[in-house]
């Protein structure tokens, strides 16, 4: 089981997941939610969010900190190569 946390101030616990693919997913999709709600300016605007997977034992294994830029469409964060489904040219 794997953690998804934000980190700002306060820290929250997000959600969970069963894989990292799925923990990678959910990231993502907080992330475009924090995008759109920039564009939309909707509640207090951050210059950054931070987020983080946490393994069972709640060490942290990947950190993103995320700028939503309002000028152009969402762009996923999640690049091939963290998806490990191996279809990615080296």
């Amino acid at each position: 089981m794997f953690e998804i946390w934000e980190t700002g101030e306060p820290p929250r616990r997000i959600t969970e997941a069963g894989s990292l693919e799925i923990a990678l997913e959910k990231v993502d999709t907080m992330c475009r939610l924090r995008h759109d709600q920039a564009v939309a300016h909707v509640g207090q605007p951050r210059e950054h969010y931070r987020f983080e997977i946490r393994d069972p034992l709640g060490r942290a294994l990947a950190r993103l900190t995320y700028a939503p830029d309002t000028t152009r469409e969402y762009q996923s964060v999640v690049v091939e190569e963290l998806r490990g489904d191996g279809s990615a040219a080296s």
